[in-house]
């Protein structure tokens, strides 16, 4: 029996030590230079079908697009640049950051290059390299504060970038967030419905865009729902498990100690549960705590935490392509996103 099929099979050409170019592409698929090259940019008047072709041939032959030469063609460098800061939590939110932009870009043109800075240094200064050396085509950053001038640094120069979290300036760009003031105001009812009415915040340092949001919904709730609330001033949650841990047992252990505990990261919320247990207290008895978390892990840890989950695998695919649509040059608000929390998870239910 004979089967028709009107796209050509794939013939491979004798492979040799020179470097694949689009021209090989062509030959093995049967298809022009321009349509490969056109293919490989993801142009919308190339079909699926042939895209999917062309690229899974480009990677079996180990097809690379020769970096020196599109930049002096193009003036581009297909990269697009994360500047994370190293103090972040690797194990949990921002290795699932990186993983998912990553994803985000396979199959496209661009590469990802991830560039960390320190607690210690200018957090401006790898914007302002990237950008005054022409090292990357767009930049991804997080740890937002309200008037960014890393933001308004690269509008000011008309830089594609976007952001994983807000800024309240003025200035329309690319972003994706987690809607932290809701997050907190449904912590507070949660912990509310179980009895608690002394509630405690570890919020994340002040500085950040995100922490403001978090302590608005917090104290927004309390007052709403007639609850004593109180922010930790201490530590952060992102003072580290030992730290918080210390500081915890310490509260922990007045008369007047809260029942309820809103934790902004898992670390915190390990410290805290660590630092109760530290002085006869156990969590689920004499308090509870809610805390949210990238990567499943916590109730692992003790069962008796309420968690609530951050899609950040879908942050980081949203970023992606808001950072490419920004190189494009489309329309800011386009590549704009406010998730709302989802529901929280009990061991073995959600409500």
């Amino acid at each position: 029996m004979t089967t028709v099929n009107d796209t050509p099979p794939i013939v491979l050409p004798d492979s040799g030590m020179e470097r694949p170019t689009l021209k090989t592409i062509a030959a093995a698929t049967g298809l022009a230079i321009a349509t490969v090259s056109r293919a490989l940019k993801d142009a919308p008047d190339i079909g699926e079908e042939t895209k999917r072709r062309v690229r899974e041939t480009a990677a079996s032959l180990g097809y690379r697009p020769n970096r020196a030469g599109v930049r002096l063609r193009t003036g581009k460098t297909n990269v697009i640049a994360l500047v994370l800061s190293a103090e972040t939590e690797m194990m949990n939110h921002t290795a699932q950051l990186i993983y998912s932009i990553a994803a985000g870009l396979r199959g496209s043109a661009y590469h990802l290059v991830v560039m960390p800075f320190f607690a210690e240094e200018d957090p401006m200064a790898p914007i302002r390299y990237l950008v005054e050396t022409g090292s990357a085509d767009g930049i991804v950053f997080n740890q937002t504060v309200p008037d960014d001038p890393r933001a308004r640094y690269m509008f000011e120069r008309g830089f594609p970038f976007a952001t994983h979290g807000r800024t309240s300036s003025e200035i329309a760009h690319p972003y994706f967030d987690f809607d932290n003031e809701a997050y907190a105001d449904i912590a507070v009812r949660e912990l509310v419905r179980r009895g608690r009415k002394r509630l405690l915040l570890i919020a994340p340092p002040r500085i950040h865009n995100y922490s403001r949001h978090m302590v608005a919904g917090f104290e927004t709730a309390c007052a709403a729902l007639g609850v004593s609330g109180e922010i930790m001033e201490s530590v952060t949650s992102d003072s580290g498990s030992d730290r918080i841990e210390r500081a915890m047992a310490l509260r922990l252990n007045r008369a007047d100690r809260p029942d309820g505990v809103i934790s902004a990261s898992p670390t915190a919320a390990i410290g805290c549960v660590n630092g109760a247990e530290s002085v006869g207290l156990h969590v689920g008895v004499e308090f509870d705590i809610i805390a949210k978390e990238a990567v499943r892990f916590l109730q692992n840890f003790r069962r008796e935490i309420i968690v609530m989950h951050e899609d950040v695998g879908r942050a980081g695919n949203f970023i992606a392509r808001a950072v490419m649509a920004a190189i494009e040059r489309q329309a800011p608000e386009q590549g704009q996103c406010l998730e709302l929390p989802a529901a929280i998870q009990i061991k073995g239910q959600s409500t």
